[in-house]
């Protein structure tokens, strides 16, 4: 067996990706169902309350059911084993799912802003609300912020940024909740500008928000690397198994919320490959018991004689990991 390619058991981590998937349904199939009676109840109340505020909220929670099927969607092909077209896997399904969010509250954001800057233009126009559009706001706020508290408790456990990435939109949806509130009191106080000010302020904050998500997302379907202190922690545990001697050009990638990590280990020239392939596979072993690793692809050099191209950062690696 080739020592680049220590693919010994490729199921490792299939557990712990089955009891990701089943949590990540489970909370997405409770945000569906917030989220459906949000919507029908806001618009219908905005509607006949006579608030934009209101209505544009209830439209933030339509989009917000339409991001829980993607995020259903996604979740179920991302759990697919991997196969001959996609020998990784499928986990990049989420950093896609990810990107078709984002693309979406940004879209849903400057149609509410346009809708409101239209009503800006035009305040003779805009109505007196109803009290019953207060009390919907603030049951949805309350609902909003339940629902954000419970999908990232979820989304921590089971260590996915997709459904962090969701969750955060339920909070987003709980602070909109929250100045259409405000919105609706000044409404109410003799200020009626004032509701559509706050279908403005919801807009630019769902505008923003699904800028950010589409940009990160865009940037791991290009294989961004995870931050420094996580390739170190796995730089660290490598170094630290039996038999290597010293670790360079540690590489990462993202697939999904799990890394693909390629990297050179070092072991004495006198070893048999036979030796080397058992170290490359211990220190395999080690990563992805620690780390959220989907797969660790080495190359094995001989120690102080790496590839002529890796000499300057094998020592510079050699010395920060015998500090």
């Amino acid at each position: 067996m080739p020592i680049n390619e220590l693919n010994d058991d490729p199921e490792d981590s299939a557990p712990a990706l089955a009891a990701r998937a089943a949590a990540a349904a489970r909370s997405t199939w409770v945000s569906v169902g917030v989220n459906l009676m949000l919507t029908v109840t806001q618009v219908a109340v905005g509607l006949l309350s006579k608030s934009q505020g209101l209505v544009a909220d209830g439209i933030h929670s339509l989009s917000d059911l339409v991001a829980d099927f993607v995020v259903l969607f996604a979740g179920h092909h991302a759990k697919k084993a991997a196969d001959a077209d996609h020998p990784y896997g499928h986990q990049r399904f989420e950093n896609a799912a990810s990107l078709a969010l984002g693309a979406l509250l940004l879209a849903v954001g400057i149609g509410m802003l346009w809708s409101a800057v239209g009503k800006l233009e035009a305040p003779e126009t805009v109505p007196q609300v109803h009290v019953v559009a207060l009390w919907v706001a603030v049951g949805a706020l309350v609902a909003k912020e339940s629902l954000f508290r419970y999908m990232l408790a979820v989304a921590k456990r089971v260590k996915s940024s997709m459904l962090v990435a969701n969750a955060w939109h339920a909070r987003s949806d709980a602070a909109s909740s929250l100045v259409v509130g405000v919105g609706i009191v000044g409404n109410l106080a003799g200020y009626p500008i004032l509701d559509p000010i706050a279908a403005l302020i919801v807009g630019f904050m769902v505008a923003k928000m699904g800028w950010g998500f589409g940009w990160d997302a865009l940037h791991d379907l290009m294989d961004r690397g995870i931050d420094e202190a996580e390739v170190e922690a796995i730089r660290r545990t490598l170094a630290e198994t039996p038999g290597v001697q010293c670790v360079h050009d540690v590489r990462t990638r993202k697939m999904g919320d799990m890394i693909v990590v390629d990297a050179h280990l070092e072991v004495e020239a006198t070893l048999t490959v036979e030796a080397g392939h058992d170290i490359a596979v211990m220190a395999r072993q080690r990563v992805l018991q620690r780390h959220r690793v989907l797969n660790l692809m080495t190359h094995v050099d001989p120690w102080q004689r790496p590839d002529g191209d890796h000499v300057a950062v094998a020592a510079d690696v050699h010395a920060t990991v015998g500090s």
